[in-house]
């Protein structure tokens, strides 16, 4: 199969499952997350064998311990389970790191950490940026969360979700992998999907409990 279709239904079937995961019940939401944080906690354990994972293992174990929280935590006009929140988080991540790429291609010359992660530059991040806000500005007129919510987090998400990539490029380069694994063909681990949230999600939980 193409390299760039089997990416691309893989990556569909990818944030099928995520989007339907994360809105249809509470349930599925907690099993969604349970699964993904089991997943990148074993490819966190392979890629440190050797080294020091006290570090790494928070990375990834307390932006899944949040979300759990969040999940009860957050509610709109009194509805036990709204999902609202972790879909603007998807499609604000997703936006960001797809125009980032496609800019970063396009236009990227200045590279803003290349001893990490080569690949990323200045121009592809304010690229996703400026993308993000657009997304932000369109979806306010769909989620039933504030306006001042959806900004601040279209204003945070671009800044989380570069770190939290930088922060498993590390682990990735001292493990001295491409990928975190293979378990979406294409992609990858599931901690090379994730990373961008692994900042976010704790950074989101300090946001929800303080507005």
């Amino acid at each position: 199969m193409n390299e760039t279709l089997k990416r691309a239904i893989f990556g569909a079937v990818y944030v099928a499952i995520m989007w339907i995961g994360a809105s249809y019940s509470e349930t599925s939401c907690r099993f969604l997350f349970s699964v993904l944080g089991i997943v990148s906690v074993y490819e966190m354990w392979k890629l440190r064998k050797g080294r020091s994972k006290f570090i790494a293992y928070l990375y990834v174990l307390l932006p899944f311990s949040l979300i759990q929280l969040l999940i009860s935590d957050f509610q709109v006009d009194n509805v036990p389970f709204n999902s609202s929140l972790i879909l603007a988080m998807f499609v604000f991540t997703w936006t960001f790191d797809t125009f980032a790429y496609l800019c970063g291609v396009k236009f990227g010359k200045h590279k803003i950490m290349p001893s990490i992660s080569p690949k990323k530059s200045w121009e592809g991040f304010v690229g996703g940026y400026f993308a993000t806000l657009f997304i932000c500005y369109l979806f306010c007129e769909f989620l039933p969360i504030t306006e001042d919510y959806l900004l601040a987090l279209s204003l945070i998400i671009p800044f989380t979700a570069t770190l939290g990539d930088f922060i498993e490029s590390y682990f990735k380069r001292q493990a001295g992998v491409k990928d975190s694994g293979s378990f979406i063909p294409g992609h990858g681990g599931m901690l090379d999907r994730m990373d961008a949230f692994m900042i976010t999600i704790p950074v989101i939980y300090i946001l929800t409990n303080l507005l």
